[in-house]
């Protein structure tokens, strides 16, 4: 089995030579929007089927799980959805991951629609890094695209109460579909080019089975780099997925070239959906089942060798090899976060 060390933890490499660091962690699978590129109306309609209560992970099944990651090497936990504020009490749970030992970044991607009245409780629980999902500056765009009719104004009310509660920077990320909201990057850079922000522009990408994804709605980042003329600035950790980039005001954009330039030799990410399956790929098309070992009698040691065993086998890398996938079912974005 491969491992490297860090600290007094040993940790799993897979077939490509990557170690676990980073556990994304869905807390639920719903959401209050139906953004086109991710959660379409047309397919997460009133009828659709989410997970009933009793199959979702407890708090105390994702701290488990949680602490486990970590004692493999995990360094980053990230909070996702769905939306993850619709999670009741969320708070506990970001207080239960805060203390665990060894956890060396705990943060949270959210649409910010419920961020007026959570960003002090999270805060105050624990949480170090917020990232909010703000895809136009326009409101008609904005509500077009989230589906729900849901305006612009309360999201940047949200983004200013995360501020207020010492978020500080605030990561906004930017999925950029051609024809729909390529014409508001440099309003973007301007509106969160400033040091109390990170703006990230993500190529829109194949992700699940039901966006509609076509290549020529892909707004390749060397062209957003191109428009922007911006001052190059150096990765700071081996995974980090976007390039990044200074803005004049002090500030910093990043460019995720997901479909273009494909970065899966250095993917160190695990996903967690919340039903408890662990993927090992934004594009899986299959996960493995911890919830039933957690609720077993299995002990922390038997869900730590059914995780290393799966790392140790992945030899993931959908987006370098796109174009020759065979067609096949992949797991919803919702399902597991961007």
């Amino acid at each position: 089995m491969a491992i490297t060390r860090r600290d007094e933890r040993v940790t799993p490499t897979d077939q490509l030579h990557r170690p676990l660091r980073d556990l994304r962690i869905s807390v639920t699978d719903r959401c209050n929007f139906r953004c086109t590129y991710c959660m379409p109306k047309d397919v997460f309609g009133h009828g659709y089927d989410f997970l009933p209560k009793t199959d979702i992970l407890s708090f105390e099944e994702i701290a488990r799980l949680a602490r486990i990651f970590v004692s493999l090497g995990a360094e980053k936990v990230r909070l996702t959805g769905g939306e993850p504020l619709l999670r009741r009490q969320l708070p506990r749970l970001v207080e239960m991951l805060a203390g665990i030992e060894g956890l060396r970044d705990l943060t949270l991607t959210t649409n910010g629609s419920a961020l007026v009245e959570l960003a002090t409780p999270l805060r105050a629980a624990g949480l170090r890094r917020l990232t909010v999902s703000v895809d136009s500056l326009d409101d008609a765009t904005f509500r077009a695209m989230n589906d729900v009719d849901f305006p612009l104004h309360r999201v940047l009310r949200g983004i200013d109460a995360a501020r207020a509660a010492g978020f500080a920077p605030i990561k906004v990320n930017a999925v950029i579909k051609r024809g729909v909201n390529d014409g508001e990057i440099e309003a973007m850079a301007e509106r969160f080019g400033g040091p109390e922000f990170v703006l990230r522009f993500i190529e829109y990408m194949d992700v699940g089975n039901t966006n509609g994804w076509r290549l020529d709605d892909v707004v390749p980042a060397a062209e957003i780099a191109e428009r922007l003329k911006l001052e190059p600035l150096p990765a700071r950790y081996r995974g980090e997925v976007a390039r990044r980039y200074r803005t004049p005001a002090g500030g910093e954009i990043g460019l995720i070239h997901s479909v273009t330039e494909p970065f899966c030799g250095d993917c160190t990410r695990a996903r967690i959906s919340a039903d408890g399956h662990l993927f090992t790929c934004l594009f899986a098309q299959h996960g493995t089942d911890l919830r039933t070992l957690l609720r077993s009698s299995g002990d922390d040691a038997a869900v730590a060798e059914r995780i290393r065993a799966v790392w140790t086998a992945r030899g993931d890398r959908y987006s370098e090899l796109r174009a020759a996938q065979p067609a096949g079912r992949k797991i919803e974005m919702s399902a597991i976060g961007g």
